[in-house]
């Protein structure tokens, strides 16, 4: 029965062909490359998706990342699933894969007002912090873990980040930047773009990689080195910024 499963999964396959991808954010490339297939006609709605299996043969990668590629293009309404296997929808949504998602387009301009904001707050703390601010923000940033709750990691977070506006010692930045990240949490958008259960693995690695980044951070102010301290702000910005665009769905 499973030699017969096998040959019927490969003459269903045998039409459409991936090259193996190599770049990081693997799950979201497998789903851009399915949608194409998709888009384009090879993969027609009724269509049979190949397997998990052959797919992660084909991609180079192992099954998780093919197994979220899938969760995405469920989400979207891409695919639907009958029994164990998946297959394209045969009414496909009326979106374009490219159209603007809001919640996106709002982490863009959030991102984009951090940074004008929190990187010069960033090195006027790593300048002027004191010596018990420089030591708060050093507790706080060894209390991130990579396997840290969401929910944990966003309170902690919001700990973090307000210590090292605090410790910039001007006032009115501190309460401009309040305002700035008050949107951040009380973001419907955002949060819904969290809590997907089809961004759950992704949102995890966020967290497990934004903790290192706050290390880093916090290193670098309590030295008072406002080149590094610079350096990693922008980076863990822009880090945070690309993997919510980017690796979400």
């Amino acid at each position: 029965m499973s030699g017969a499963t096998t040959t019927a999964e490969h003459a269903q396959d045998s039409g459409v062909h991936f090259a193996p991808v190599t770049r990081e954010t693997l799950s979201a490339q497998i789903r851009d490359r399915l949608l194409e297939r998709i888009s384009s006609g090879a993969l027609e709605p009724g269509a049979q998706v190949p397997s998990e299996r052959s797919l992660s043969e084909q991609f180079g990668v192992a099954r998780t990342s093919v197994r979220e590629a899938m969760q995405g293009l469920l989400s979207l309404g891409f695919v639907v699933r009958r029994g164990n296997r998946s297959y394209v929808a045969e009414q496909l949504p009326d979106v374009s894969f490219d159209a603007v998602d809001d919640r996106k387009q709002f982490v863009e301009q959030l991102f984009e007002t951090r940074r004008l904001l929190e990187v010069p707050m960033i090195e006027l703390a790593a300048i002027r912090a004191s010596d018990a601010e420089r030591a708060e923000i050093s507790e706080l940033a060894e209390r991130f873990t990579a396997d840290m709750s969401l929910a944990s990691f966003r309170e902690l977070d919001r700990e973090f980040h307000t210590a090292l506006s605090t410790a910039c010692g001007n006032p009115l930045l501190v309460e401009v930047y309040a305002k700035v990240m008050a949107r951040l949490f009380k973001s419907d958008g955002l949060r819904s773009l969290l809590g997907d259960e089809a961004n759950r693995d992704e949102v995890g690695r966020i967290v497990s990689d934004a903790a290192a980044q706050h290390h880093r951070l916090a290193a670098a102010v309590a030295a008072g080195d406002t080149v590094v301290a610079v350096s990693e702000g922008i980076a863990h910005l822009q880090a945070v910024e690309r993997s919510l665009i980017d690796r979400l769905v």
